[in-house]
């Protein structure tokens, strides 16, 4: 186990949260200390729901752990039961309540009660959030279920267009996967509803994202299921397969190219006649007028041309990683230099679509990791979570957040779906305007030292004032040297942090004392120098001064000039 100041996936108790709190009339009772009680937090303050999570806490402290915990599980129980009459109840217990071996769910499958009770046992220090939601789902569902299920030798399921046609009724499916604190999971559900509708399909059942214990009982009633997220809904999607005959569409559809395919794949499956729509969105002849993404258009638009071979690293859980690699590769012209996931259920996936994209795939939920390949690669746009948008802003790369664990920010008030031929235009938009606002902000810096473009010059819109027109000094005006120092202490913490710090570098003021004990070699930029550099994109500035000052040091020049910036470059470049 390691100490860390982030982690991607809480305790699977956190996903038999989200599971709890995506239903209606479901109750989580949780077998936790005081401490593990920020359900709350997660829910109301990063999703603004308008009600507090379904979830009632043991709450024990040191002093009860002299007497009868059991006890407090059952009052607990007992209590919930009373104050919300949910229609069916989660029990289970939390990483640290998980020591103590109280056995909450057969604690409250002994009481009674007249509602079905769900004991779940979630082991937090081998499993994560993702796979505690998928675990909590599928036990409820088999749980409601179970005593639904066909008998031995019974009929065989009809198809799905000869049910329908008995029924005198449209195709219909269950939506399998969304849940609270889902990225996006709100407007996919939206989104997919209303696609599934234009073909021919009603929806259902949603689950769990919105359903009731009746609507997880009348799941059989569908035709076919549509798995959305396979980390929440895949396992559920196999034993309704397997016990109820229900087919499953597991085609994710994020991206133009795989929103056909899921259109395909339904109207396959529902045996419905799809290719109208299919010929409004075919792929590279899309129009502005006729198509309802615009993607494929606006990819093929003179402005993205600039956006042609852009190198871009993507991280986060496995659908949205796949998804995301593919659209970046195959609808937008980027060349993807690096994946990886924090999922480790679904590190052969992501492996096998490195190894087709020629990339390494980093499995890991380490954030550090995470950081080291970013800086290693320097691409020019990372896709990821909310710890790599904080990643690459101190890298000062452009970062769109593309999947779960996210912030309030990743929660938008308006329809911002991720899924469908209207999500593709929102990924476009999503990852496309960073790089041209990071255009824009390269050309601004570029031209800084014209006067209607410094930093102190007032705003075009805004009426200038004598006080706000900045005056450039002497120095400058004058074509002074200005000077910025790159010393061995500058070197050491950049190549090897460890080794900075191990030699002394951790006070300021003994930095002149630690350099001479070190390197007495002094690097400095000169002014020209610095202006050739600042007009090299941002996204690969960074890399060329870290080679520069390293040729220069290595090198034993002094004063880095424009001459020695591009002898770096062809040094480097062989």
């Amino acid at each position: 186990m390691e100490l860390t100041l982030w982690t991607y996936e809480g305790p699977p108790h956190v996903g038999a949260m989200r599971i709890a709190t995506s239903m209606k009339g479901v109750h989580y009772v949780l077998h936790a200390p005081q401490g593990d009680t920020y359900a709350d937090l997660l829910f109301t303050m990063i999703e603004r729901r308008d009600s507090r999570p379904p979830v009632t806490y043991t709450t024990f402290q040191a002093r009860d752990l002299g007497g009868d915990t059991a006890e407090l599980v059952k009052s607990a129980v007992r209590d919930a039961y009373e104050r919300f009459k949910p229609d069916a109840m989660l029990v289970g217990e939390s990483c640290t309540a998980e020591l103590i071996q109280d056995q909450p769910g057969s604690l409250a499958m002994s009481m009674g009660l007249p509602i079905p009770v769900v004991p779940l046992e979630l082991p937090a220090y081998s499993k994560k959030e993702n796979w505690g939601a998928s675990e909590t789902f599928y036990h409820l569902v088999r749980t409601l279920l179970l005593p639904l299920a066909p008998t031995p030798g019974s009929p065989a399921r009809p198809s799905v267009a000869a049910a329908a046609a008995r029924d005198h009724r449209r195709p219909r499916c269950n939506l399998l996967g969304g849940t609270a604190l889902g990225f996006r999971n709100r407007d996919d559900v939206r989104e997919i509803t209303r696609l599934l509708q234009d073909i021919g399909v009603d929806v259902h059942v949603c689950a769990p994202l919105n359903a009731t214990v009746a609507d997880i009982r009348s799941m059989p009633d569908a035709d076919f299921n549509v798995v959305l997220y396979p980390e929440v809904a895949d396992t559920t999607a196999r034993w309704l397969q397997k016990t109820f005959g229900l087919p499953t569409v597991r085609t994710v559809p994020i991206g133009v190219l795989a929103t056909r395919e899921f259109v395909e794949e339904v109207g396959k499956v529902a045996g419905v006649d799809v290719s109208a729509l299919l010929e409004r969105e075919r792929a590279g002849s899309a129009q502005v007028d006729a198509s309802r993404s615009l993607l494929p258009w606006y990819s093929r638009s003179v402005d993205s041309t600039y956006l042609t071979g852009k190198r871009v690293f993507v991280f986060g859980d496995a659908t949205h990683v796949m998804a995301a690699a593919r659209m970046a590769k195959d609808e937008l012209g980027f060349t993807v230099v690096g994946i990886g996931t924090y999922a480790r259920e679904y590190a052969r996936p992501i492996r096998e679509l490195a190894a087709s994209l020629g990339v390494e795939a980093l499995i890991s939920d380490d954030y550090l990791a995470v950081e080291q390949r970013v800086t290693e690669l320097a691409p020019e746009l990372v896709l990821g979570t909310q710890m790599e948008r904080h990643i690459a802003k101190r890298l000062g790369v452009p970062c769109a957040v593309i999947s779960a664990p996210i912030h309030v920010q990743d929660v938008p008030a308006r329809h911002s779906p991720q899924m469908g031929f209207e999500g593709a235009n929102v990924i476009f938009d999503t990852w496309v305007h960073p790089l041209m606002m990071g255009l824009e902000e390269h050309l601004l810096h570029m031209f800084k030292d014209d006067f209607e473009f410094s930093d102190g010059a007032t705003p075009s819109h805004l009426h200038a004032s004598p006080a706000s027109i900045s005056q450039p000094s002497r120095g400058d005006a004058m074509g002074g040297q200005r000077v910025t120092p790159f010393t061995a202490r500058a070197a050491i913490e950049l190549e090897a942090p460890e080794a900075a710090s191990a030699v002394g570098f951790a006070e300021e003021e003994d930095e002149e004392a630690a350099l001479v004990s070190v390197a007495p070699v002094t690097t400095s930029w000169l002014a020209p120098a610095e202006v050739e550099l600042n007009k090299i994109p941002f996204f690969v500035r960074g890399k060329v001064r870290r080679n520069t000052e390293r040729y220069a040091l290595e090198h034993g020049i002094a004063h880095i000039t424009v001459d020695t910036l591009y002898d770096a470059k062809a040094f480097y470049g062989r």
